[in-house]
C-alpha cells in the first residue's frame, strides 16, 4: 500500500501541471455546486421567512358582502360572525386542532403616564397565541384560559406599543395602562412581524373582558384555525366554509360572502418552486462537475498511454490485473478526493462566511437570508464526486490491465 501511494505520488509529482489543471477542474465543480447550494437555500429561508410568525398550517376566515341573491334575500348583505359560529365550527368539524375568534374595535386610546397612542385593540382567548404559537415574546406571558374565565383587566402589548409608551427595551410588565379610560394591567409584550412589523401596534385583551368592558357583544372579526397533524388543511378549509355558508343562509356559489386565506397554498407554491430550482442547481453543478470528471478520465487514458511499457514490464514480472487496476484507480480516486474535498471545504467556508458578514452587518435583504449548505448535501456531493472518479479511472486501468506484455513492451 505504502509503496503504491510512494509510485502515484512520484508520478504526480513528474506531471504537476496536468496534475493541478485537472484537480482544479474538480475543485471548481464542487466549489460552485456548494456555492449555488447555499445561495438556494438562503433565497428559500428569505421566501419563507416572508410567511413571518404564522405556521404554514394556519387558515384565516373572515366576513364579506353576498355577491349572488338566495333564498329570498338579496346582494350586498353583510356577513357578521359569532361565537356561536365558533362553537358550531369546533363541534361539526372533525380533524380542526384549534379554533378561535378574535374581536376588533378597530384604534383605542392607550395611555401610561403623560404619553398616549393610538392602536388597534382585540378581544381574544388563549387559543389565538396556541394557533400563532411563533409569535414570539421578549417579555411576560400570553393571556391564559384563566385570564379569560376570571375577566381579568390585563393585557399584552406589542413591541410597537411598549416603546412607544414605555421606551425601546424598557420591562413593562405588571404596570397599569389606559385603554379608552381603562386601567389594564400589562402581563405580556409580543413581537408579531406581519405587515413589516405594524401588526406589532396592538393591544390583546381577554375575550370576556373585550365583550364586559368595550360592550362588542359576542361579535367575531376574524376566525383563525389550524388543524390537526396529519389532516388535510384544505379539505377542511372547505368544510368549515361550507358550514358558514349553511349558517348564515350564503349562497355554495358565493365566493365573496365567505373569504379565507390558506398559508399553505403559498406555501406549497413556494416549496414547489424551490424543488424546481434545487433540481436546477443540482443539474448546472453536477453539469460543471462532469467537465472536471473528464478531464480526469482524459488524463488517466494519457497515463495509460505513457505507462505502457511500464506496465508491460510490471505484468511480465508477474504483476496481477489487479494491482495494476488498483494502482490506477486509486490515482483518480486520489486525485478527485483530494480536490473535491479542497472545494467542499472552500465553498462551505464561503457560505459561512457569507451568513456571519450578513449578520453582523445586520443587512435585511427581503428575499436572501441566512445562507447555509445541508450537511447531508455536501456530503452526498462529495461521495458522489468520489464514486464518478473512481469510474472515470476505472475504464483506462481495466484497458491497461489487458494489454499483453510483449504488446506493452513493444509500445513506443
Amino acid at each position: 500500500m505504502i509503496d503504491g501511494l510512494q509510485e502515484i505520488l512520484y508520478t504526480l509529482r513528474r506531471n504537476k501541471l496536468r496534475t493541478a489543471l485537472t484537480a482544479f477542474g474538480v475543485f471548481w465543480g464542487i466549489f460552485m455546486l456548494i456555492l449555488l447550494l447555499g445561495a438556494g437555500r438562503g433565497m428559500q429561508n428569505g421566501v419563507m421567512d416572508s410567511f413571518a410568525d404564522n405556521a404554514l398550517d394556519t387558515i384565516i376566515i373572515w366576513s364579506g358582502t353576498t355577491s349572488v341573491a338566495y333564498q329570498g334575500q338579496g346582494l350586498g348583505r353583510r356577513i357578521g360572525y359569532t361565537e356561536d359560529d365558533i362553537i358550531a365550527l369546533r363541534q361539526q368539524v372533525e380533524g380542526l386542532r384549534f379554533i378561535t375568534g378574535a374581536n376588533s374595535m378597530g384604534q383605542g386610546t392607550v395611555t401610561f403616564g403623560n404619553k398616549t397612542g393610538f392602536f388597534d385593540l382585540y378581544g381574544i382567548d388563549d387559543t389565538y397565541f396556541k394557533i400563532r404559537d411563533q409569535i414570539p415574546f421578549p417579555s411576560g406571558r400570553t393571556i391564559n384560559y384563566l385570564d379569560d374565565a376570571e375577566t381579568r383587566k390585563v393585557a399584552v402589548i406589542g413591541t410597537s406599543v411598549r416603546d412607544r409608551l414605555f421606551g425601546s427595551g424598557v420591562n413593562p410588565e405588571g404596570k397599569m395602562i389606559q385603554v379608552n379610560n381603562i386601567n389594564l394591567t400589562v402581563i405580556g409584550v409580543f413581537h408579531d412581524r406581519n405587515n413589516n412589523g405594524r401588526d406589532s401596534e396592538r393591544v390583546f385583551v381577554p375575550y370576556s373582558t373585550f365583550t364586559k368592558t368595550f360592550g362588542r357583544g359576542n361579535q367575531v372579526h376574524v376566525i383563525w384555525a389550524r388543524p390537526k397533524a396529519g389532516v388535510d388543511g384544505f379539505a377542511l378549509e372547505e368544510q368549515v366554509v361550507d358550514l358558514l355558508k349553511k349558517r348564515h343562509n350564503v349562497a355554495p356559489e358565493d365566493k365573496r360572502a365567505i373569504q379565507t386565506f390558506n398559508f399553505a397554498e403559498p406555501a406549497k407554491m413556494v416549496k414547489g418552486l424551490f424543488v424546481a430550482i434545487n433540481g436546477f442547481i443540482w443539474f448546472v453543478g453536477l453539469g460543471t462537475l462532469t467537465a472536471g470528471i473528464v478531464g480526469i478520465s482524459n488524463i488517466m487514458i494519457i497515463t495509460v498511454k505513457e505507462r505502457t511499457r511500464e506496465i508491460g514490464i510490471r505484468k511480465a514480472l508477474g504483476a496481477t490485473p489487479f494491482s495494476i487496476v488498483s494502482t490506477l484507480l486509486l490515482e483518480s480516486i486520489l486525485v478527485t478526493g483530494i480536490a473535491g474535498y479542497a472545494g467542499l471545504v472552500m465553498g462551505v467556508g464561503l457560505v459561512e462566511l457569507m451568513a456571519y458578514g450578513l449578520q453582523v452587518s445586520g443587512a435585511q435583504m427581503e428575499f436572501f437570508k441566512r445562507p447555509e449548505v445541508n450537511f447531508s448535501a455536501a456530503v452526498t456531493a462529495l461521495v458522489l464526486l468520489i464514486m464518478v472518479g473512481a469510474l472515470a479511472g476505472l475504464m483506462p486501468a481495466i484497458r491497461a490491465a489487458r494489454i499483453p506484455p510483449v504488446e506493452a513492451m513493444r509500445a513506443e
